[in-house]
């Protein structure tokens, strides 16, 4: 799967997802890190990237055409914990069904929303 990381999300989780086999973009060390999320959001479009992010801004384009957003977020955020919530994710959807669909983790809730399919 074609995946992209926000900076926030922890190196042991990039590491991890590439020994999956997923191809894994992260802007970290490169011009794009800490580029404003509408035009982070564009490039990962044009890329047809699931977004991986801690970022709930993120939220507001689920009614959008995309390839996936993940959303980790707790009141307790540590790399731990966003890479433990990340992968419990990542195994409950395949590719295709990423598209389209919004997955929120908290510590001990998971949502899911799919936007309309036209």
């Amino acid at each position: 799967m074609k995946i992209f990381v926000d900076e926030n999300v922890p190196l042991i989780t990039v590491h991890t997802l590439r020994k999956l086999g997923h191809e894994v973009m992260d802007n970290r060390g490169t011009p794009d890190e800490g580029v404003a999320d509408d035009l982070l959001w564009a490039n990962i479009q044009k890329n047809n990237r699931l977004l991986i992010t801690t970022d709930k801004g993120f939220s507001q384009y689920r009614s959008e055409a995309h390839h996936g957003i993940l959303i980790v977020c707790s009141k307790k955020l540590n790399q731990s914990i966003i890479h433990i919530k990340v992968m419990e994710a990542i195994q409950q959807f395949n590719a295709r069904e990423w598209v389209g669909l919004l997955v929120v983790m908290q510590e001990t809730v998971q949502s899911v929303w799919r936007a309309q399919q036209s």
